[in-house]
């Protein structure tokens, strides 16, 4: 099946977009062999700063994760100030509906007695965490850093258009490869920057130490705020430390912390140290033992009490999950209208529910021509890519769909927009997404752009870094 494919730069063959033409005529007068040795320094600079991403399931010998680099593709991606500000506008609004989701549905649930989503679709899912339910939290925010997944699609008339393909709500990654990216290409090609009005991200870390300190439960003008790791281990270890030396704040481990009396304290060589935001890169189960995974030594034991007693905040809300699921994404449509009033400024994918028989006749019948997921799956595993995928491989999800419908949803399969990138080869079109990283506290904000992720291998659709993606800088041009 061949996809209508949407490019960023080029309008045809020889026909650019009109905001890639500066950069184009830029490119054009690049020696090739300098572009290749800037592409050696890249390499070399973030191996030597240690940006590495480790990718689980390729396992050592010894047990640790296989220790990748990032590829960092030399092509930025371009998108104009107005479609920027309409796609802001968009993310503001569902990440807004989003936070109101998760209040009603740990307080009134009045959007279960509305009827507009199944009782059980939430109260079953694994990731509704009972013992938030009466709980307040400040602001009633629940997901102050949001990663919203955005796809660009050609739609009838043949021009891009932006859609949401999935919310991640719980413990986004991959800001810190969009601050280094940045700092690359204006290490690499600082005349570009000169000719070139591109919207600053530099000051993300600002704000995210801003989001957090807002939302701290404490009456002190400098609440204490640490990053909360699950130690080096981690695929994200990295992002884990250099934000919280970014923003000047502790980064510690559970075993640093401990509770007394209902407060949350930090372990330092000068004694005890109250602690009033976490900003925890940890899973929910993992977060306090004596609530969740017992075995957890991630976690600090008495977390969860001091947190529904209002003495500690973390960020992001434990059960915010609940909102991120495959299986409530295809609802944010109606919440936004049933909270907000409003019509989506960003559509969904469309998409097929196995939990609905009609739905999972059409999945089951046209499962070679769909993306199928599995609702818990993440970071491109849980997948089938239909066209791409073997019969074998679609039978077997065939058999997996039928056996357990509600564990599953499709969408058609999107041919992601294509743009320009560096491979063996020389330069070529590779798909790509967006992950913008949107900030909720006294107000939503987010740094103009996000995190282009580019799936390297021809005519793939997976962007993930744990699947071999790439990720490239992202310019928001300033009118």
């Amino acid at each position: 099946m061949q996809l209508q494919q949407f490019d960023e730069m080029y309008t045809g063959p020889e026909s650019l977009r009109p905001h890639y033409k500066a950069y184009a005529t830029w490119l054009g007068e690049q020696p090739p062999e300098v572009m290749a040795a800037r592409r050696e320094e890249a390499e070399m600079i973030f191996r030597r700063v240690g940006i590495t991403f480790a990718v689980y399931g390729a396992k050592d010998e010894d047990g640790s994760g296989t220790e990748r680099l990032i590829p960092f593709d030399l092509i930025p991606r371009i998108i104009p100030a107005h479609e920027w500000a309409s796609m802001e506008k968009g993310l503001v609004q569902r990440v807004t509906a989003l936070n109101a989701f998760i209040h009603d549905v740990y307080h009134g649930q009045e959007i279960i007695k509305a009827g507009v989503i199944p009782a059980d679709q939430i109260t079953q899912n694994a990731q509704f965490r009972p013992e938030m339910v009466g709980v307040d939290v400040p602001n009633h925010i629940y997901s102050h850093i949001a990663g919203i997944d955005i796809v660009r699609a050609p739609n009838a008339a043949g021009e891009g258009e932006y859609y949401v393909l999935e919310d991640n709500l719980r413990v986004p990654s991959g800001v810190s490869y969009m601050l280094e990216d940045r700092k690359m290409m204006m290490r690499l090609f600082p005349e570009l920057f000169a000719q070139n009005r591109v919207a600053p991200v530099a000051h993300y870390p600002d704000l995210l130490l801003e989001t957090l300190r807002a939302s701290s439960p404490a009456h002190t003008a400098e609440p204490t705020v640490v990053v909360l790791t699950p130690g080096m281990y981690n695929s994200a270890y990295f992002e884990h430390a250099f934000l919280a030396q970014q923003m000047g704040v502790e980064l510690v481990e559970g075993q640093d912390l401990f509770v007394k009396d209902h407060f949350v304290y930090m372990r330092t060589t000068r004694g005890p140290v109250r602690v009033d935001v976490i900003y925890r890169r940890v899973d929910d189960d993992f977060l306090d033992p004596l609530v969740f995974r017992p075995t957890s030594t991630l976690g600090c034991a008495g977390l969860l009490d001091a947190y529904r007693k209002g003495n500690v905040t973390i960020c992001n809300a434990v059960g915010t999950g609940v909102a991120d699921d495959k299986s409530i994404y295809p609802y944010v449509p109606q919440m936004i209208d049933f909270y907000l009033g409003e019509k989506p400024i960003l559509n969904n994918v469309p998409t097929y529910m196995g939990r609905k028989p009609d739905d999972l006749k059409y999945m089951l019948d046209h499962m070679q021509e769909l993306v199928v997921k599995e609702v818990h799956g993440a970071g491109g595993y849980g997948m089938l890519v239909g066209p791409a995928a073997t019969k074998a491989e679609v039978e077997a999800f065939r058999q997996a769909v039928k056996a357990k419908p509600d564990g599953y949803i499709a969408q058609p399969t999107l041919s992601l927009s294509t743009c320009p990138t560096y491979v063996q080869s020389g330069v070529a079109p590779r798909h790509i997404d967006l992950r913008p990283f949107v900030l909720s506290g006294k107000e939503v904000q987010m740094v103009p752009g996000g995190l282009t992720r580019v799936a390297l291998k021809e005519g793939s659709l997976v962007v993930n870094s744990s699947q071999g993606g790439g990720t490239k800088d992202t310019w928001i041009l300033e009118d």
